[in-house]
């Protein structure tokens, strides 16, 4: 009897450690607090934890794991699964992926820039660029055009940009300063003290960080069609952490790709039906540039910009005009759909 309860304690032993070496947990890098920015994630958690009857969890962190800065140096040492981060914080850590960051390449609709940033990020050159951080592209965090807030008079002119401090940061931040203004890359988080110290005169965002970060709180007016480009921010794994996934679990988080992206896209959506009322809430002035405006802003930014991309990244050994040509094509080919 004995022999017997000591073989069936030991199968229970085992079945017990046979559960707990299924079981997953992840730690994911974010940063301020929920909102449509990270809606994606939040969705990607919930499908692979119902498809996996919850034994591959996803713990995310808004601020706790890293500083948004540095969620790329914690993906490449293990110090977490999974994070968030934007290319125009550390451009020199992630070259390749800046050209969807250049100003005015004419993306359109979130849609387009999910098609563009997942074409980029499958091109071999880009993942082996990111490969140095031992980081594997997951999937883009796909925003609108960038618009600025500001307080004070409205600058409805190229010229009225003269001297104009904006937080901008990436391909933008070269743009307003390609116009005479003064930009500046703090992070998102401290946007609102650097506005509301007079640190920035202006901040570039899209809508959804105006709300979060509570920018339209202090602005007195809001750029409509500026539209100068965006920040790409892709989620990124540990590429140990992904390689040592089962294949059941695996499958799992790279089969909820797409319906979490289509979830974020449903969720901004409804974010930018409601834009126009906020903006008559809060009693912030609707600001449209003339065309002509816009088009000398285009015409000494976006050539200019874009050669010297696509220069000074030949000269480091990235196929640069392939990117760009990519982007364009992918772009065409999104709308001939």
């Amino acid at each position: 009897m004995k022999k017997y309860l000591a073989q069936a304690a030991v199968a229970a032993l085992a079945v017990g450690f046979a559960t707990e070496t299924m079981a997953e947990e992840w730690n994911v890098s974010l940063w301020g607090k929920r909102r449509a920015f990270t809606e994606h994630v939040e969705k990607l958690a919930e499908l692979v934890s119902e498809k996996t009857g919850g034994e591959f969890t996803l713990n995310i962190s808004y601020g706790g794991l890293s500083k948004n800065r540095e969620n790329l140096d914690g993906i490449s040492i293990g110090a977490f699964e999974m994070a968030q981060f934007c290319a125009g914080y550390h451009r020199d850590k992630n070259p390749s992926i800046t050209v969807l960051e250049l100003p005015f390449l004419g993306v359109n609709t979130l849609e387009e820039e999910v098609a563009v940033s997942h074409a980029v990020y499958d091109h071999p050159a880009v993942q082996a660029d990111l490969a140095r951080w031992n980081a594997k592209l997951l999937m883009t965090s796909p925003m609108p055009q960038y618009n600025i807030v500001g307080t004070g008079e409205a600058r409805d002119e190229l010229a009225e940009f003269e001297g104009m401090r904006v937080r901008a940061t990436g391909g933008i931040g070269q743009a307003f300063s390609a116009v005479g203004a003064v930009p500046t890359s703090v992070t998102a988080t401290e946007a609102y003290n650097a506005m509301e110290s007079g640190v920035v005169d202006t901040v570039a965002f899209a809508q959804h960080a105006h709300f979060a970060f509570r920018t339209i709180d202090q602005a007195t007016w809001w750029t409509a069609n500026l539209n100068p480009g965006t920040v790409n921010c892709p989620i990124v794994v540990n590429t140990d952490a992904y390689e040592g996934l089962s294949d059941a679990h695996r499958e799992a988080l790279d089969s909820s790709v797409d319906e979490a992206i289509a979830h974020y896209l449903a969720n901004y959506g409804e974010l930018l039906n409601k834009w126009d009322s906020v903006l008559a809430e809060k009693g912030v002035q609707k600001v449209e540039l003339a065309e002509s405006e816009i088009n000398k802003f285009r015409d000494v930014a976006a050539g200019p910009i874009r050669d010297k991309w696509i220069a000074d990244m030949t000269a480091q050994g990235l196929p640069a005009q392939e990117l760009y040509d990519l982007v364009v094509s992918t772009l065409e080919a999104k709308r001939a759909e």
